[in-house]
Order: C-alpha cells, then structure tokens, then sequence
C-alpha cells in the first residue's frame, strides 16, 4: 500500500546564474552611480585634489604593468613618473612598444574588475583591502606634497574603519569604487589631456604617435569599447558567482579575520 497524504519534498526554487539578485541589483546600479561621480570629481578643479590618494593607486598599477610588460619584452626603464596632475609616464628602451603600451589599459581593466568583484562579496572585499591598504602608501615614496599625504592617511583610515561597519560590508562598497575608477581609466586618463593638458600624454595620443594612420580618436573609441566589455564581464562574473545573501556573506566573512 502507498499512502496518499504523505508531502513529497520539494527543492526550493534556484535563482538562474545570470538572473541578478536584490543585492547584486544594488550593484549594478551602483557601478553605474560611481562611473558618472568619479567622472565628475576628477575633472572639477577643487574636488579632484582629495582623490589624489586614489588616483596616485590608480596611475601607479596603470605605470606597474607597463614596467611590467617592459621586463618580460625585454626593455630597460629609464625612468617612472607618477603624479596625481602630471598623470603617470614610464620611459622605456627597447622591449616591444605595442604590447608594453597595451598593457597599461588591459591591466587597468583586469584589476580594477578583481575589485569590481569584491563588490558582490564582503570576505573577497577583505581579501582585496589589503592590496589596496598597501597600494595605497606605496606611491608616497615619490610624493612629497603634504595635502596628498594627510589624505592618503585619511583614505588608509576609512579602510581601517569600514572593516568593522556591518560586518566590513563597507568594503565592498569601497572596494568597487576603486574597481569602477581603474576599470575606466582610459575616460580620466583622456580626460586629464582634453582639459587638463597634463605634460604626460595619454597612452590613447602614445599609440597615434606608433600608428599615425590611425587616428588618437580612433584609438579612445576602441579603448573606451575595451574597458566598457572588461566591466561588463566582470559584472556578469559577479551575478554569477556571487548569490550568497548579506547574512550570509556575514558568516562566510566572519572565517577570515571576523569583526
């Protein structure tokens, strides 16, 4: 005999990978929010000196795979520029120009979405702090201005501190403000030359001077195209990954250093 009033055990219901949650909804809306203020606050005059700790972490990874990319083509650097107005420069023998000029903007792109991720999870925003927190005083051996000092301690601070709001669930919002501001690069670094004239020219104007038939505007587009699909990926990789709820992001943070 069977019996007929026995409940048959249901699963619940699993939201599809690339079917965002409400928290990674947030997200997104966020990415967006952070692109248009940081493209704001970087070009007014004032505004923009009280991020120069984060652009001196964004140009200084931008100059580090150049130099990186110089080594491994075999080039010699003669020389490294990382300044929050004169923008970055590295000058480079030999090596292969073409892939040692690429690779300021694809590994822009590259960490700045490892960072975009660390918006949709708190414990890899405690992960990433770190890198941050050190890329974060690693430039103020070539800076001198007191200003730039006095916020980089401010801005080593509130890292400090977001770790013990909500569980660190600060970090990630800090943590993907730095992904969107790396990711694009290419806009502040097109930018600075457009209204700025900074004495160090973009790597979009660099590759005019490599390939003259093709044109600086030309090149903004398809770098622009390139950090936009970058992003785009990254975020894609964030829903898809990342489906844990707050608390439960709380519990999984609270193995790793608990606060």
């Amino acid at each position: 005999m069977y019996p007929r009033d026995v409940p048959i055990a249901t699963q619940a219901p699993q939201t599809p990978p690339l079917s965002p949650t409400h928290d990674q909804i947030v997200v997104l809306y966020v990415t967006v929010v952070y692109a248009v203020v940081i493209f704001g606050i970087w070009n007014i005059p004032v505004a923009r000196t009280l991020i120069n700790p984060l652009k001196l972490f964004t140009i200084g990874w931008h100059e580090f795979c150049h130099i990186v990319a110089a080594i491994l083509t075999g080039g010699t650097i003669s020389s490294v520029t990382i300044d929050p107005n004169l923008g970055g420069a590295t000058i480079v023998e030999g090596g292969r120009p073409p892939i040692i000029l690429a690779a300021g903007y694809v590994g822009s792109s590259v960490f700045g979405g490892a960072f975009i991720l660390a918006g949709f999870d708190s414990l890899v925003a405690k992960i990433l702090s770190f890198v941050l927190g050190l890329g974060l005083v690693t430039p103020l051996v070539l800076v001198r201005d007191k200003l730039t000092i006095l916020l980089t301690l401010f801005y080593e601070g509130l890292l400090v501190g977001f770790w013990f709001i909500g569980h660190a669930q600060a970090l990630r919002w800090y943590c993907l403000f730095v992904g969107v501001m790396n990711t694009f690069y290419v806009i502040w670094d097109l930018t600075d030359d457009k209204f700025f004239r900074k004495a160090n020219d973009s790597d979009c104007t660099q590759f005019n001077l490599m390939f003259p038939r093709i044109s600086a505007h030309v090149w903004a587009c398809f770098w622009i195209m390139f950090q936009t699909g970058v992003c785009i990926s990254f975020l894609f990789i964030g829903i898809v990954s990342f489906k844990l709820s707050t608390e439960d992001m709380n519990t999984q943070a609270a193995v790793f250093l608990p606060t």
